[in-house]
């Protein structure tokens, strides 16, 4: 959803951006100053910054750093865009930091299908035969081979070799015009006698698409999917032929469940991000959403560093925080590429029992025999396996086919297949330590083990958690009264605190507080008094006086909606004697519930030295 929009608009954004520049790998940079020029010359000067690999993460990172005032350059080894398709998920909070991308957020909206293209998962015998069930998903950077973390000799750990697969790339606008109309979804698992795969619709209208089966080498290796068997394959699951098929791109993949052992290395120097850093089934969609959500939260560090607001140490609270979730998700994704397992396997075919023969065959008293039997009898066991897919036998007048359709629909209602949305896992996600300031220093949390389900989310004021949305209405330096949501008040275009207060005289006292330790600590601080939904006039007049000398604050008023009445004080569990510290990426750096007791300048150097890892 939406990938297609993310390239056109980082396109946009490069075009109006030229002090990035792109390499391919292999170009050698000099240590010079940065010229005006297309290419590097005498005058350049060493980037404080290189990138390895111009993929979704590595591209974000280049962005937020561009805009954070950090020179850098990425290399790439590829001089073209992949043909093949691979994310095409993006979910809530990935959407929530391209909002910072100048106009990213509106682009990919713009370019996605309509919800209703994309919400299904399909399970059925063929494309244009019986359905088995569906499910409804709307409810009430140099990539996972990295030779660079490979050279500072970071091992992945965790599960290698989950399943093989040959991923199938191809056009056919008649299929996406069919399925438009008859049968919309987003993935379609397509199990019969003759093929067995999972088909995703990357664009229904355009007919793109890719399909993924299983491989088991070295009895099967890639010629054996040439583009007339793929052809015939395709047609086997479609359950007809088609007469406009175009595969563009045939090419295996191994599916890992794996996370680096560390994220930075070599003094800080080196720094793991995306699929060098971590690499899941794609079950769930985070393997990119993760890495975006990495280089958000590495960009505003890198630039602390670089404009000297913080040592080189804050870097190593990058991984303090991004590992544990990495690992976190790579649980949730094995999970729930388990899940999806669930379906075949009440049908007859385990995918567990074909990965267990064919370890046999390899490493067992198969091994012993010929590579032609090998391979004859691997097929002949996949055959008589897809053979409990016959109709004859998978109909609800046979005993057996009868109990396992009834074991099939019991997974969907019992919502035991493979999910899409996981919303507390996607906005709920909570660093626990790291450059954040826990309510009680001597005690930190531990991330619960993921259940695999849907979990609603609910919004926390945590320390360490993403800040919580509401709408408000912007009134300060504005001749008109803008709406927007509490996380577009963090500036993106600089290292920069924003600090929450209600209009009350202890909190004002904590913003001046604030804002003369951030001079100190030579940062950039904003105050936002979030007054209530039925306040009266004069707002800006009374904070000016309140907050003077200092002038660099905003006036926000809650707009309150009547499914939600309750403020956004009491939606945090807070009183409005509470203050909200937080950081450019959005996350909760401290909080205090009630008003501070102590000092209040004594308190906020206490704060941000620990946030900024200052002495």
């Amino acid at each position: 959803m939406g990938v297609s929009g993310f390239i056109k608009g980082l396109n946009g954004f490069y075009g109006n951006k030229p002090r990035i520049k792109l390499y391919p790998f292999g170009f050698h940079i000099q240590s010079r100053e940065l010229s005006h020029s297309q290419d590097l010359n005498a005058d350049d000067s060493i980037l404080p910054v290189l990138i390895i690999g111009a993929g979704p993460v590595g591209l974000v990172l280049s962005i937020f750093l561009t805009k954070l005032g950090v020179k850098c350059a990425i290399l790439e080894k590829s001089k073209t865009f992949s043909n093949h398709p691979q994310a095409h998920f993006i979910n809530n909070r990935s959407m929530e930091v391209f909002r910072k991308l100048d106009g990213l957020a509106e682009e990919i909206q713009i370019s996605q299908p309509p919800v209703e293209l994309w919400r299904k998962f399909i399970y059925c015998t063929s494309l244009t035969g019986p359905i088995l069930g569906s499910v409804d998903h709307m409810q009430p950077q140099d990539g996972a081979g990295s030779t660079i973390r490979k050279l500072a000799g970071i091992e992945l750990r965790g599960e290698k070799d989950l399943q093989k697969l040959v991923s199938i790339h191809f056009f056919s606008r008649g299929l996406g015009q069919y399925l438009l109309n008859k049968r919309p979804g987003m993935l379609f698992f397509v199990f019969n006698t003759e093929a067995i795969g999972v088909l995703v619709a990357h664009d229904l209208e355009q007919g793109e698409f890719v399909l993924q089966v299983p491989f088991y080498p070295p009895q099967q290796n890639v010629d054996d999917f040439s583009l007339e068997i793929c052809e015939k394959l395709i047609f086997k699951l479609v359950g007809q032929e088609l007469s406009d098929i175009d595969v563009i791109e045939i090419k295996p993949w191994v599916m890992h469940a794996e996370v680096a052992e560390k994220f930075v290395s070599c003094d800080n120097r080196i720094i793991l991000a995306g699929d060098a850093a971590h690499r899941f089934p794609p079950a769930g969609g985070f393997g990119m959403n993760t890495g975006i959500q990495d280089a958000h939260n590495l960009a505003w560090k890198i630039a602390s560093v670089m404009k000297g607001i913080a040592p080189s140490s804050i870097i190593r609270t990058y991984e303090m925080e991004r590992r544990p979730i990495a690992i976190f998700n790579t649980a949730l994704s094995v999970q729930n590429f388990r899940a999806a397992m669930a379906v075949p396997a009440a049908l007859g075919i385990d995918p567990s029992f074909a990965n267990s023969v064919h370890q046999v065959i390899n490493d067992g008293v198969g091994s012993i025999l010929p590579s032609s039997i090998q391979k004859t009898i691997l097929e002949g066991i996949f055959t008589i396996g897809r053979a409990q897919l016959a109709e004859s036998l998978l109909n609800e007048k046979n005993p057996l086919g009868s109990s396992r359709l009834a074991k099939v629909r019991r997974i969907f209602e019992e919502g035991k297949s493979l999910q899409l949305q996981f919303p507390a896992e996607d906005l709920g996600f909570r660093y626990l330590e790291g450059a954040v300031v826990p309510d009680n220093d001597s005690l930190v949390g531990v991330l619960e083990p993921p259940t695999g389900r849907r979990r609603d989310y609910i919004p926390s004021a945590n320390p360490g958690s993403r800040l919580p949305h509401i709408d408000v209405r912007v009134l300060s330096n504005s001749s008109s009264e803008v709406t927007v949501s509490t996380l577009d008040l963090v500036c993106g275009d600089k290292v920069e605190f924003l600090l929450i207060v209600a209009p009350l005289k202890e909190s004002y006292k904590l913003a001046r507080a604030a804002f003369k330790v951030a001079e100190e600590f030579k940062v950039s601080a904003k105050v936002c008094v979030l007054w209530p939904a039925d306040s009266l006039d004069e707002f800006e007049v009374r904070s000016k006086k309140a907050l003077a000398p200092w002038e660099k604050f905003i006036d926000v008023v809650e707009v309150r909606k009547s499914s939600n009445p309750s403020s956004w004080w009491s939606m945090c569990q807070m009183t409005e004697k509470a203050a909200i510290l937080v950081r450019p990426d959005e996350h909760i750096a401290w909080r205090v519930k009630s008003g501070v007791d102590k000092d209040p300048v004594s308190e906020m150097r206490r704060v941000f030295s620990a946030i900024l890892g200052a002495k």
